[in-house]
């Protein structure tokens, strides 16, 4: 008795003090009240599976560090239920440490269930068993989807609830959201698609927290849901509720990669703009997506053609690093927001404007009188200055936002960027990080045949008389899928016979009697996202020699990640399904091999055999005569872990297309040989005018995707390191070189008045000032020249101040350059250096 007694007490301590330290999170149109303090939220998303638990406290602090108050994440259905009612919280997926992380940071959370999640993940991070579930419908008015939604909904909040998680426990999360985006694509729907989200509603309400609820891009959502905003503007915003808050879920920082695609950018001023043209017209909360976008882990990619670098141009770059000028000009916007705060949140406002395109909105505390201004110009070509009366005159470059602290004095203006960029490159690991002349150590390579002679000679596991959907069929537990035939010729002319399937792809490889005739993956993989409408179909063509009497047809069906979006987009077909197999001669002289019996066989025998596990004995490697372009080839090498901390990748250039595992453990599907348009690439950005994700991209011409994410934490630090390839269509593995990631060159353009900081990376230095001038410098990053006036010694003080150190601070004042007076005129200090 005692001891129960002791426990009673001890059970009952800690729910007082998970009590005491209870928040509670309350909202009208112009705040989130969080334990009665009125608040904007300044938030970024990160999603723990696209990195690893080693990466999260440095991704979590360096938010902190950006100034963020909050971090958001979805929570992804497929991999914690891979098998219905099997759980998978492990490693990477363990979303409750990544919670408890935040809360140890100091951060708050946004919990997004879904559990349909888009996120350009696989099938949208439905799990294929939900799909195949006989009488299931997705997203709309089903008994049978609502029951397992609820069902992982409820087990999901559950968890939150046992780890108190949640504010009112004394937890992080401030927010939940259930479904993502249906208000997009519901009128495909019709009336089923408005009971389900009054269903999604109500099963939310149902689970009995105390923290508020929202819908994104649900215009209708039903009370007391908050419906949100998702783009790349949303400053005109409004939610139907006028008592609810003003939030913004997803702020796209950049846009995603295809294969085949050019690299996305979106310029810092123009996000920054976004950020304040929303907490100028009565924004409460807003949400980088993403802050943090990783790497798409093993099969995980959705689109179809997703790539691997799921990089988003964010302010943390895949690997961790800070991507500069972008989140340092970020920190300054929000250092700038929390010194309005008690203006958004407590004051009377007032906007007016001022001239065409320039409005000033004044922020007032009635009980003090003091002031706080938002100063905007929306005009995307001209400059303008405001006369602001007894406050001054103010410039205001085009497409920018001033913060004027009292209305009368700048603190901050969008599109004047006082932080530094850092242009990033790939170094060779070890000595050759630091001597480009030293060529990198070649790996030494074994290799195994991907066994395929059962597959080629038609012997399956299961039968049917028609061409199946390739995830049905698959479970989607691998990319490839197995469809054999065979066909009788003796009763017609083997003349000019050509092989022709039409597929839902997307890819395919065409076996006839054992030899490989040849191979096609869709059209579409030239950078064209995946939206409802969009085809991914081809149809292979192939001139092939039969031989009288059985012929057998092997076709190996390749998908490259399912769609995530759109409307009915789980119902998309793939693989053979649909389209057909024919062999064509001339005149009547043919063969439809459609409707024939097929076998079928679910990925590959070294996939089975785990050839991919360095543990795994079941592949006969091979050190004699290591072949090049060879499909259907496991490649294996060993390699010593790199010193420092600075992110580890794979320069796979050389290689076709694949799938990489270092330790046994996948980074992703490769494909170098993906070239980006050679046309669409802006060498000059302009920021201003309006963002969409076709603008300012990069790298044409140029692979998708050549370096490949290897987390540190996946590299042993006593023992070599295994990497094994699957090469699925021929490459050069001699080529193959591991590398790190660092600051090559930093540069900046700081304007007079402000603070320049300059840094390196690990445990490099600024080893030459390439450029420097205090005045009017021209020009960019990597093309600077001196302008019409400067200090002569500019090069001498910033040499002084930096030369040899791994960071330094310079003051931009015409004191530092020893300069008395150059009247009433604003300078500029541009650098350009270099770290080594």
């Amino acid at each position: 008795m005692a001891s129960s007694r002791t426990e009673f007490v001890l059970v009952a301590g800690l729910a007082m003090l998970c009590s005491c330290l209870a928040i509670k999170v309350e909202y009208d149109a112009n705040a989130l009240i969080i334990d009665g303090q009125r608040k904007v939220i300044i938030s970024g998303s990160i999603h723990y599976p696209r990195s690893t638990p080693e990466m999260w406290p440095d991704l979590i602090q360096k938010a902190k560090d950006g100034g963020l108050d909050a971090i958001e994440t979805y929570i992804f259905w497929n991999v914690h239920e891979p098998r219905r009612r099997e759980y998978d919280f492990s490693g990477n997926l363990d979303f409750v440490k990544f919670f408890k992380l935040v809360q140890d940071a100091g951060l708050h959370a946004i919990l997004r269930i879904g559990p349909y999640v888009c996120a350009e993940w696989n099938y949208g991070g439905f799990p294929m068993w939900l799909h195949n579930t006989p009488g299931i419908q997705l997203r709309t008015d089903n008994d049978i989807f609502k029951n397992e939604m609820q069902v992982f909904t409820t087990k999901i909040v559950n968890m939150c609830k046992e780890a108190n998680l949640f504010a009112s426990q004394g937890g992080p999360i401030i927010l939940a959201q259930i479904e993502n985006e249906y208000g997009n694509i519901m009128e495909k729907y019709g009336d089923a698609g408005k009971q389900y989200i009054k269903w999604c509603a109500n099963m939310a309400v149902a689970q009995n927290i105390s923290e508020p609820w929202i819908m994104c891009q649900q215009s209708d959502a039903p009370e007391p849901m908050i419906n949100t905003c998702n783009g790349f503007y949303c400053d005109q915003f409004k939610p139907n509720n006028p008592k609810s808050p003003k939030m913004w879920t997803e702020n796209w920082t950049g846009w995603f990669k295809l294969w085949g695609g050019r690299d996305p950018q979106r310029t810092a001023e123009d996000l920054a703009f976004s950020v304040a043209r929303f907490f100028q017209n009565g924004g409460v909360l807003n949400n980088y997506y993403m802050y943090h976008g990783g790497t798409n882990f093993g099969r995980t990619a959705g689109g179809p053609y997703i790539a691997t670098s799921y990089d988003y141009n964010a302010p943390l770059d895949e690997y961790g690093n800070l991507n500069q000028p972008k989140w340092g000009h970020l920190k300054q916007l929000h250092a700038s927001i929390k010194q309005a705060e008690k203006f958004l949140t407590n004051g009377t406002v007032e906007t007016k404007s001022v001239m065409n395109f320039v409005d000033l909105t004044k922020f007032t505390l009635n009980a003090t009188g003091e002031r706080f201004c938002m100063l905007s110009n929306s005009d995307n070509t001209g400059d303008y200055t405001a006369d602001l009366g007894e406050d001054g005159k103010f410039f205001v470059p085009a497409w920018s936002v001033t913060f004027l602290q009292n209305c009368s004095k700048e603190v901050y203006n969008t599109a004047k960027i006082n932080t530094q960029t850092s242009v990033m490159v790939t170094k060779h690991s070890e000595e050759d990080a630091y001597a480009n002349e030293v060529k990198p150590a070649k790996f030494s390579w074994m290799w195994a045949p991907e066994p395929i002679q059962d597959t080629l000679k038609g012997n399956g596991r299961f039968e049917a008389a028609q061409l199946l959907d390739q995830k049905e069929a698959s479970g989607d537990v691998s990319d490839y899928l197995w469809y054999m035939t065979s066909v009788d010729t003796r009763n017609i002319s083997l003349k000019n016979m050509t092989l022709r399937v039409s597929t839902n792809g997307h890819g395919l490889h065409a076996y006839v009697n054992g030899k490989l005739i040849g191979s096609q993956f869709s059209r579409q993989a030239k950078g064209q996202q995946m939206v409802t409408g969009d085809d991914y179909s081809f149809g292979f063509d192939k001139a092939v020699s039969l031989k009288k009497g059985l012929n057998v047809i092997s076709l190996l069906s390749v998908t490259v990640g399912l769609a995530n979006y759109g409307a009915f987009y789980d119902l998309k077909p793939t693989g053979l399904i649909n389209g057909g197999v024919l062999l064509n001669g001339k005149g009547n002289n043919s063969i439809n091999a459609t409707t024939y019996q097929w076998s079928y066989k679910v990925g590959l025998n070294g996939e089975a055999q785990q050839f991919h596990d360095p543990n795994s004995r079941n592949a006969n490697w091979n050190s004699k005569k290591v072949p090049k372009n060879r499909p259907m080839t496991w490649y294996k090498t060993s390699f010593k872990t790199p010193s420092g901390e600075e992110p580890v990748v794979l320069d796979l250039l050389g290689m076709g297309k694949g799938h990489a595992w270092v330790n046994g453990k996948s980074i992703g599907r490769y494909w170098p040989t993906q070239i980006a348009e050679t046309t669409g690439c802006d060498a000059h950005c302009n920021y201003k005018g309006s963002y969409n994700d076709g603008k300012c991209r990069t790298n044409c011409g140029n692979p998708s995707q050549r370096w490949y994410h290897v987390p540190r934490s996946f590299l042993n630090n006593n023992t070599d390191n295994t990497l094994i390839l699957f090469e699925e269509v021929g490459g050069a593995p001699w080529n193959v070189t591991l590398q790190v990631v660092t600051v090559g060159t930093v540069c900046a353009n700081a304007y007079e008045g402000n603070n320049l900081e300059l840094y390196c990376q690990g445990d490099r230095r600024i080893s030459e000032i390439q450029f420097a001038s205090f005045g009017d410098p021209q020009g960019t990053c990597g093309s600077f020249s001196l302008g019409n006036y400067q200090a002569t010694q500019s090069v001498a003080v910033v040499e002084k101040l930096c030369a040899g150190r791994p960071s330094c601070l310079i003051d931009v004042s015409q004191s530092t350059f020893g300069i008395s007076s150059w009247g009433n005129v604003t300078s500029r200090l541009a650098v350009q250096a270099v770290c080594k």
